[in-house]
């Protein structure tokens, strides 16, 4: 069966950012149809000298820059940036996320290109967003901290923790942007006007979290570190098992509690049937009766029982687990692509979803620097081969 276009094919986005959580939020759309022209410094994105490395190439770059093509232009240069503007008159979207004396000193913020394409779509992220720290540096972590994440995490009386993922906080501002630029893309095809995001990494960690800011407002509790436990639910969080591993629990109703009751089998938990609130405040002393029932089985062991049961349960699982597991490979989570430049293969996750009218799509693996410029500088610059050559013999473009 031939692959139907995805839903964005023809929506053209400029790639103009750095690092991972703006760039991300083009990754997601590309995997539906839209073409990503990847712009950086003609010596190339930092994260091209991100391990894991085959040799002196970056394995990370051929994921994080899938479905890219590269454009080598120096954006400190005047002519650079003439050059960007011609790029920017042929796209549908800007992605940028430079500061914002930056983007003003250079003449690329949002006014500036809404001169050059009158209906453009510019997609600014920073650390904070426009505000009182819109000149402000930071990265994932930050966000995750000030927006109360990193507060959350960790144990009662230890210190805070931040997500074991580094860059979780830029992940979720990846898929938050994603789905901005959707917003954006509707409202200019029904307005045919302009649009500018402007995202702060910190907002989509806050919205996600949304139960503590309402949790102070209403009872004054600034809901700190509980380890693996919920401030809602018991007995929800992580449970030993024989064998020195660990399995995931979560009964989060009723029905839950019942059926994971009646599977232990102990007559006297039954004093909490229909007592959420009781079974929150004895939480210690209740999850522990529940770890020592686990402790009798096996992981594999437990996670057949409660499965048969009807249980929200899960394995805690590291890469090695994923690849393996026979859900994951008969969904197609996990897929391998050719890599031409080291001869070897790369295995990434695939697009999210399943739909029924398209599909999510890794074509290309991330370019080399510049691969693509002297096409895209032909077909969409409109620039001859004798500018082209010119730019490039005074280092403006690669």
């Amino acid at each position: 069966m031939s692959r139907k276009p995805g839903p964005l094919t023809g929506i053209r986005i400029l790639d103009a950012a750095t690092f991972l959580a703006a760039p991300y939020a083009a990754s997601q759309l590309s995997e539906y149809g839209a073409e990503v022209i990847k712009v950086e410094q003609p010596s190339g994105d930092w994260m091209r000298n991100i391990p894991p490395k085959r040799g002196e190439v970056s394995m990370w770059w051929k994921v994080i820059a899938r479905n890219r093509q590269s454009v080598g232009l120096d954006l400190n240069a005047e002519e650079g940036r003439e050059v960007f503007r011609k790029l920017v008159a042929e796209s549908d979207i800007v992605i940028m996320n430079y500061r914002p004396k930056a983007l003003k000193k250079w003449g690329l913020d949002f006014e500036d290109l809404v001169k050059v394409k009158k209906d453009i779509i510019f997609y600014h992220l920073t650390a904070f967003g426009a505000g009182p720290y819109h000149q402000r540096a930071g990265f994932a972590r930050v966000a995750e901290a000030y927006a109360g994440l990193t507060n959350r995490t960790g144990f009662k009386d230890g210190p805070p923790v931040q997500s074991g993922y580094a860059m979780l906080g830029d992940g979720i501002a990846g898929i938050y942007g994603a789905f901005a630029l959707m917003l954006a893309l509707r409202q200019r095809d029904l307005t045919g006007d302009p649009q500018h995001i402007d995202l702060g990494i910190y907002e989509p960690i806050l919205s996600m979290m949304e139960d503590m800011i309402v949790n102070y407002d209403v009872t004054g509790s600034r809901m700190e570190r509980m380890g693996n436990s919920s401030p809602r639910w018991a007995p929800h969080g992580l449970f030993p098992t024989k064998d020195g591993l660990h399995a995931v629990i979560a009964c989060s109703t009723e029905k839950l509690w019942q059926q994971l009751r009646a599977l232990i089998g102990d007559p006297d938990l039954a004093k909490y049937d229909n007592q959420s609130a009781l079974r929150v405040e004895e939480r210690p002393d209740l999850e522990g009766k529940v770890a020592d029932w686990t402790r009798s089985y096996t992981l594999p062991e437990l996670v057949e029982i409660c499965g048969k049961a009807d249980l929200a349960i899960g394995p805690i699982f590291s890469a090695e687990e994923i690849l393996k597991d026979p859900h994951i490979q008969a969904r197609g989570s996990i897929i391998s692509l050719p890599d031409e430049q080291t001869g070897t293969t790369v295995r990434m996750a695939s697009p999210s979803g399943r739909f029924s009218g398209f599909e999510g799509t890794v074509r290309t693996l991330g370019p080399l620097v510049g691969e693509h410029t002297d096409e895209i500088l032909s077909n969409l610059g409109h620039l001859t081969p004798d500018e082209i050559a010119a730019l490039r013999s005074r280092g403006v473009i690669n």
